[in-house]
């Protein structure tokens, strides 16, 4: 298959398709009958599941949201492509292919258009473009995480050590498109967190303890009676 504006244009849709698969709110209705974004930050994200609902439904969503952003990207891979298709255009078809996929996320057509934050996809996408940076930032996320408790935090301090990892990665540091990407990514995790950055000033944003067995309790609406070990029938 030779990479034209059509097909293009058609990894881009797919990509959008993928990331609009509400995980979090197909698994808050069928299992706990609850619809998340009611309930807790109303995000339909794995953060939210886990505040509201319990480990137990937040992993199959991360697990989902992860992997649709993962997909999105790898499926580039299965095409072949001429020799007029450098390696630079390739990794811009898969930044496309990012970006189509969070915003699929944050606003999905199979959900009304109101999604999550789209971290979890965003992750699972870059590390389908470059799975070193994307580690790298997992365990960043993973220390501050364990330090703090704040996955507001974890999630901006992880995201703005993306373009830094890039920088010094030879093997993509030479995308001038990648490397304007990572810089864009930093921005808008900032920006689409600046209600967490105000409750952290504030002393008022909620903290996670994922190594404890009790959730802790999350502003907003109480959900129905479920301690989001055995889901609802």
């Amino acid at each position: 298959m030779i990479l034209t504006i059509y097909t293009a244009t058609t990894m881009i849709v797919l990509a959008y398709l993928l990331g609009s698969i509400p995980s979090a709110v197909w698994i808050g209705k069928k299992y706990y009958g609850i619809d998340i974004r009611e309930h807790g930050s109303k995000n339909a994200g794995t953060t939210n599941m886990l505040r509201v609902l319990g480990r137990r439904a937040a992993a199959p969503v991360f697990a989902l949201d992860f992997l649709k952003g993962f997909v999105a990207v790898t499926v580039i891979e299965l095409m072949q492509y001429d020799d007029l298709i450098g390696h630079n255009d390739i990794i811009n078809l898969k930044i496309g292919a990012v970006v189509a996929a969070v915003l699929g996320h944050i606003f999905p057509i199979f959900a009304g258009f109101r999604g999550g934050k789209g971290v979890a996809t965003l992750v699972g996408a870059v590390t389908g473009i470059y799975p070193p940076a994307a580690l790298l930032c997992f365990g960043v996320w993973i220390v501050v995480l364990m330090i703090s408790h704040y996955v507001s935090l974890s999630s901006m301090i992880a995201g703005c050590c993306f373009p830094v990892f890039t920088l010094i990665s030879p093997k993509v540091n030479g995308s001038k498109a990648f490397v304007v990407f990572s810089f864009i990514i930093a921005i808008l995790l900032l920006v689409t967190h600046r209600k967490n950055i105000k409750r952290l000033r504030e002393g008022t944003e909620s903290k996670i303890h994922v190594w404890k067995t009790r959730r802790t309790r999350t502003d907003g609406p109480t959900p129905p009676k479920n301690d989001g070990a055995t889901p609802r029938e």
